[in-house]
């Protein structure tokens, strides 16, 4: 036989809990945040880059960056997408945000989100800050990741944790074959249920999806991947799941990263489309309890290289979104941006810890207490920017 089994892990059909939902996304590779959430307040940044920065806002030209507030402007691949929800105050952005590692290595700096845990500290790759979370507020059953193969942040678990890819999901099983297949398990009770539910989590979907794509008719559903896949995940969320995690790739840009236009540009204009997609496919209704936070493993260097692209940097631009949110603002601590206050002269300082915007966000969509964030993100006190 030809195929292998996809197995996935735990419960597959729980409902989602009145505390609403959570989803991280994470931008693999680390995203350039100062050209998309932009300084154009200070001439440094125009210094600083000379060939890949924006030009000022000008409410007239729509080719400029759509101003936000005195200091900060968004790239105007985002107009159509992301600036409603800021307009609608459905959006925070949290600068000088991310952790204290400072490895500029993307391999181990992700380790580092993913993980949660005081960098200072022996790692324990077999506890993940999502499976932590899954934990304390009891929802492990209501857990997926959005990702081929189980994050590094679901694992530890006390319950297993599905995973599901969304961008090509197959057709269901043959019965036969998915019977062959679970025989080949029987003699591991514990993997054996996980290979059977496995294929319960992939029916599933593939019944949920099918459907949606035969009612809405006509190429109504976009065919770009991560637009796609966000889709995708705001139906399945709907329903059946609190916590959930996926991570976009392909955000490492040293080489001719582009202002206006470019690879950067088009990224990030496809991933604020995949943002609308998910929030229309999960509802208004959803979505007023939904609270979706996207995260990168470093920021990128003040200024561009030589290369007109940027480096690997720290400090990075977070994301904080959602029906419920109190957005429409920059929030977090914020300093004037000079090269006297940039990070080893080089780029930005990371003044909101992740841990503690993560913890405070999880302390008031569910209701947790000290102790309890304690256990999410030891070390880490939460930090309450008001967003809920």
């Amino acid at each position: 036989m030809a195929m292998a089994p996809m197995i996935t892990f735990g419960r597959a059909f729980a409902a989602p809990n009145a505390g609403g939902r959570l989803l991280v996304i994470f931008l693999r590779g680390a995203y350039d945040a100062l050209n998309i959430v932009i300084p154009t307040c200070t001439d440094f940044y125009y210094e600083a880059r000379p060939t890949i920065s924006l030009a000022k806002p000008d409410p007239h030209d729509p080719k400029t960056p759509a101003q936000l507030d005195s200091e900060w402007s968004l790239h105007p691949a985002l107009r159509q997408s992301i600036l409603p929800l800021w307009q609608k105050r459905q959006i925070a952005f949290i600068p000088f945000a991310g952790s204290n590692d400072v490895s500029r290595s993307h391999f181990e700096a992700q380790d580092t989100i993913e993980m949660g845990q005081q960098v200072a500290q022996r790692r324990d790759y077999t506890s993940g800050f999502m499976a932590r979370l899954a934990g304390v507020t009891e929802r492990q059953g209501a857990s997926i990741a959005f990702t081929d193969q189980l994050p590094l942040c679901f694992r530890g678990s006390g319950s297993p944790v599905p995973n599901l890819a969304l961008v090509n999901v197959g057709k269901p099983v043959n019965p036969r074959q998915a019977q062959l297949i679970e025989s080949m398990y029987q003699s591991h009770a514990g993997l054996a249920q996980s290979v059977k539910e496995g294929f319960q989590v992939r029916d599933m979907a593939f019944q949920m999806l099918d459907e949606e794509m035969k009612a809405s008719g006509r190429g109504a559903v976009t065919s770009k991947g991560f637009q796609l896949a966000a889709q995708r995940m705001g139906m399945l969320m709907r329903s059946h799941y609190n916590l959930a995690f996926v991570d976009v790739g392909g955000w490492d840009t040293h080489v001719n990263q582009g202002g206006l236009t470019g690879t950067l540009a088009d990224r990030i204009g496809d991933f604020g489309q995949g943002l609308v997609a998910f929030a229309g496919a999960i509802g208004p209704e959803a979505w007023r309890t939904t609270t979706v936070v996207v995260v990168s493993e470093f920021g990128r260097t003040f200024r561009e290289n030589g290369a007109k692209g940027t480096d690997h940097g720290h400090g990075s631009i977070y994301w904080v979104l959602g029906g419920g949110v109190a957005g429409g603002r920059i929030a977090g601590e914020q300093v004037a941006l000079s090269p006297q206050t940039l990070n080893e002269g080089r780029d930005l300082p990371v003044l909101t810890d992740y841990r503690g915007l993560i913890g405070g966000l999880a302390m008031q969509q569910f209701g947790l207490n000290t102790s309890q964030i304690g256990k999410l993100f030891p070390g880490a006190p939460p930090t309450n920017l008001r967003l809920l």
